[in-house]
């Protein structure tokens, strides 16, 4: 072959090659820029396609795992919530030993927990007996493995007052509904409600509600020997409530996410 011949298919040859390769590191790094860059602007939307095509080509590698972090994040702050927790969940799924598995247990909190706080804002007047409260829980379940798995995490003294803050939510959610078939009416089921509170919440503040309601409850039923016992446990435990001296519940039925 003649050196003439070969320069000609040499320069088809790089004709023919692709000049620009999407997956190359460059081109990846170009779009993580771009996707940062609508996520400063409010650009969620635009920046959750990019950072999805990032994820994808991306699989695997440190580019990746941070691609996945802010896809849920945009996620997040596009009020896509069940989307957020679905990336994070695959994200903790595959890179257990990841440096940032710390965040990802705290975003994943924090989606739940912000999410719940709108739905208490929203439901604080309604019929609310029989709401699903599984967005808080799985918040606090997120929050204890966090403090459970990296207690000297920088997010894991936030993820503790949180885990409080729920705790004492939901116990005040569970004494809510039993307040609400208090006054309908049926006192068993305000009475099993009530104990219900009490044993998964144990130091809650509005455990002192869920006692007095008890004692009414099963005063109402003629089941008198629950009945003291649950008075003698309000009194043991709360020597100084109001209950005690009133013998009724709260005059008002304030919205239940505002009594703190």
């Amino acid at each position: 072959m003649t050196a003439a011949a070969v320069a000609v298919l040499g320069l088809a040859a790089c004709s023919s090659a692709p000049k620009d390769d999407p997956n190359s590191q460059a081109n990846l790094e170009k779009l993580y820029a771009e996707a940062k860059e609508d996520m400063l602007s409010g650009s969620y939307d635009r920046a959750i396609k990019t950072l999805e095509r990032i994820e994808g080509r991306a699989a695997g590698t440190t580019l990746g795992q941070q691609a996945q972090l802010d896809l849920a994040w945009a996620n997040y702050k596009s009020g896509e919530r069940v989307q957020a927790v679905t990336v994070l969940d695959r994200f903790i799924k595959l890179n257990p030993s990841s440096p940032a598995l710390d965040y990802a247990l705290y975003m994943k909190g924090l989606v739940n927990f912000n999410d719940d706080l709108g739905l208490f804002g929203r439901i604080s007047r309604q019929d609310i007996s029989e709401r699903d409260q599984q967005a808080a829980r799985d918040s606090m379940q997120a929050f204890k493995q966090l403090v459970e798995q990296f207690p000297e995490s920088k997010y894991s003294d936030d993820a503790r007052i949180r885990i409080d803050y729920i705790t004492n939510s939901l116990a005040a959610y569970e004494v809510h509904v039993a307040r609400y078939y208090y006054n309908r009416g049926a006192y068993l089921a305000s009475a099993n409600r009530a104990q219900a509170a009490l044993l998964e919440f144990q130091h809650a503040p509005a455990l002192e509600e869920a006692l007095f309601l008890m004692v009414k409850s099963y005063d109402r039923l003629g089941m008198t020997q629950l009945r003291d016992d649950s008075e003698r446990v309000l009194k043991a435990s709360f020597p100084d409530s109001s209950y005690l001296t009133t013998g009724t519940a709260r005059a008002k039925d304030k919205a239940w996410w505002q009594i703190w």
